[in-house]
């Protein structure tokens, strides 16, 4: 995501395919009913050997450790040798190598915007109706992971290149759940509850919200999740598609309002640890640390599912921290939205083992093999759930079948000088108290001058 990368980084070295050695089988096939093993047995029977599959994807460290250990399966089961790398900037780095007429087999990205732009210079291959029909029927908001996965060819026409393996829920709001049973506070299932809770607090004497917006060259980014998520929570999401490729613009009132709703929680001193001077002001890293003083300097903190990461060293989930569902407001009936990003897998050079591949993304054992280790949830609702590691991603992984529409990140579906510009620094603007229309407006115009 261009939220979590900084830009100015030189271009690594490109990257080569590397064997790797044998390797054991995470799960001995068979042996935890925890994983669908019949899609195994329907792995075998197809018969890859003396066939190789270059895989290119964003995992480096110790989550190419994790990848590995579901490509093993497909080695294993195939026969098909399978050479995966990536790239410290590997943005950059598949456009090179697809413009070189040198590409992997498979590319899985979290960009939908550079995924569009390979589609529509005839460089991905179709998956087919076939394809877009499965991932509607089988995943939670199934049309809305086709809508993703849909991008128009070099000759203008819609077809459904890149499968979705992988998501990243943000519509979350993370709390301590001993600071809600100490205050007598419920989790709340609608945004009018929510909004209550809020007041509530702070008639308590607490404050409601912990907010950071910073984030170095990227300060400002946390709140663009905010406005999103609103904005899937008030309008219809085809007002949000309008709205992130500029079909209406920034200063249209329906994204002022999203905005405005936004600035009246974080320019509130009732509402903000700090005070509204502090919410720019403090790193986004820190900014959940107020959920664990005693007493707490805050009740809740909004944020995607890494947060954790940053927790105080000892803290234990479900007991020290916990999230919930970010709700939709009950009286705009828009059923439950939810925000968030995700890596989809595309043919950028075609072959069988190619073909076989998507074929082996659609088995709920590819997806379960890695909800048991970490930091994996998947929309995908044929899987075994009792497979997740821990109950926090099962919980999550829920959220994301029961959903009824799943948009991805906004502004990273803008272009870059807006979504990871103008939009981060107006929203620096907007808590610093500058009017919202006045902030749109500005945004637009930068939009404008790149058009």
């Amino acid at each position: 995501m261009r939220k979590s990368l900084l830009a100015g980084a030189a271009l690594a070295t490109i990257a080569m395919y590397a064997v790797p050695a044998a390797a054991e089988l995470k799960f001995a096939p068979g042996e935890d009913s925890r994983f669908t093993w019949s899609d195994y047995e329907t792995l075998q029977q197809t018969d890859l050997s003396g066939q190789t599959l270059t895989v290119f994807g964003p995992w480096r460290g110790a989550d190419e450790d994790l990848i590995q250990s579901i490509l093993e399966y497909f080695r294993e089961a195939t026969g098909a040798t399978v050479n995966y790398s990536s790239s410290e900037n590997y943005e950059q780095q598949i456009v090179i190598d697809t413009q070189a007429g040198s590409p992997p087999n498979i590319a899985i990205l979290p960009q939908p915007g550079l995924i569009q732009d390979l589609a529509s210079k005839g460089l991905l291959t179709p998956l087919g109706e076939d394809t877009a029909a499965w991932v509607a029927q089988n995943y939670g908001a199934g049309e809305s992971w086709v809508d993703l996965g849909t991008y128009a060819d070099e000759n203008g026409e819609e077809q459904f290149f890149a499968f979705p393996y992988k998501a990243d829920v943000k519509s979350l709001v993370w709390y301590s759940p001993d600071n809600f049973e100490d205050a007598g506070y419920e989790v709340p299932e609608t945004m009018e509850e929510l909004l209550a809770l809020q007041d509530q607090i702070v008639e308590d004497g607490g404050v409601p919200w912990c907010i950071g917006l910073g984030s170095g060259g990227a300060t400002g980014w946390p709140a663009t999740d905010w406005v999103e998520d609103i904005m899937l929570r008030i309008h219809e999401p085809s007002v949000y598609d309008q709205w992130t490729t500029n079909e209406i613009p920034f200063n249209d009132p329906k994204v002022v309002e999203a905005l405005e709703i936004f600035a009246s929680i974080a320019t509130n001193n009732d509402y903000v640890d700090g005070g509204a001077a502090a919410v720019a002001a403090t790193d986004f890293r820190d900014s959940p640390k107020g959920l664990f003083d005693i007493p707490p300097k805050c009740y809740m903190h909004h944020q995607a599912s890494f947060i954790p990461s940053f927790f105080p060293e000892g803290t234990e989930m479900g007991i020290d921290a916990d999230f919930f569902y970010m709700p939709p407001y009950a009286e705009k009936d828009l059923g439950k939205p939810v925000l968030g990003a995700g890596t989809l897998a595309m043919i950028t050079k075609d072959s069988d083992a190619s073909r076989a591949f998507i074929e082996f993304l659609k088995m709920p054992l590819t997806h379960e093999l890695w909800m048991a280790q970490s930091g994996f949830v998947t929309p995908h609702k044929g899987v075994n759930v009792d497979a997740y590691a821990n109950e926090e991603l099962k919980r999550q992984g829920q959220i994301l079948a029961d959903a009824t529409t799943f948009r991805f990140d906004g502004s990273d579906l803008m272009p870059g000088r807006i979504g990871a510009g103008s939009f981060w620094t107006g929203m620096v603007e907007l808590v610093g108290g500058k009017p919202a229309e006045q902030v749109a407006t500005e945004i637009q115009t930068s939009w404008d001058a790149i058009k």
